[in-house]
């Protein structure tokens, strides 16, 4: 952990930050290793980031692309539907604070709302951005396995017949993209193993039929 909040306050350095920024990374890092994040923690921060420093690809505004990394889950409850907002709001605040400029905020927020993933990103940053986020799509089987073992316990509360309905949308939504990444590093590497797990996935949800009741 103090590797990265060094790397936070560096980060912020970077974008014009004036004042200490440990009280900040403390706070996220707080927010991130909350225990009922099973998938969305400390482990998919850090995996981001790792995903981040490997991509050749480094449009201009590499470090707000970081930035948002750093934001895009810092409010994580699955069942509300203003996470990536609140998110955003979150990096406003923080990053006004310390005299981050306007612009570059904004942009940092506009960044982090991309990862609703409600439609292809069209700007080279929202794609590496978004590339990174869904890169665990494309993992080895096991990797991707635990993942959804992970995302279920995250919606523990949600009825099994209505998580399977609500997964397999999710599901078909990311394999109905042509292409699914839109950077070619991430789509070299991960585009065809996200089709083949994403397939067997939506077929291990099985058809509407034959979800279970209760």
């Amino acid at each position: 952990m103090k590797g990265l909040r060094g790397r936070f306050g560096s980060l912020l350095r970077r974008l014009g930050a004036r004042g200490d920024a440990t009280t900040e990374a403390a706070a996220l890092l707080d927010a991130w290793a909350a225990p009922a994040r099973r998938y969305h923690g400390t482990s998919h921060l850090l995996d981001c980031l790792a995903r981040l420093d490997e991509s050749p690809a480094a449009p201009p505004g590499h470090d707000l692309v970081e930035a948002a990394l750093w934001f895009h889950d810092a409010v994580y409850e699955p069942l509300a539907a203003d996470n990536e907002e609140r998110s955003a709001d979150w990096a406003r605040g923080a990053l006004a604070r310390h005299d981050v400029a306007p612009a570059a905020i904004e942009e940092i927020a506009r960044l982090i709302l991309l990862t609703r993933h409600g439609a292809p990103p069209a700007d080279p940053a929202g794609r590496l951005l978004c590339d990174i986020d869904l890169s665990i799509l494309g993992r080895a089987p096991a990797e991707f396995a635990e993942y959804e073992r992970g995302i279920r316990a995250e919606y523990a509360p949600v009825p099994e017949a209505a998580y399977r309905e609500g997964r397999r949308r999710v599901l078909r939504t990311f394999l109905a993209r042509d292409p699914l990444y839109g950077t070619s590093w991430f789509r070299e590497r991960y585009e065809q193993p996200a089709r083949v797990n994403l397939r067997r996935a939506i077929e291990r949800l099985g058809p509407p039929d034959q979800m279970p009741v209760g």
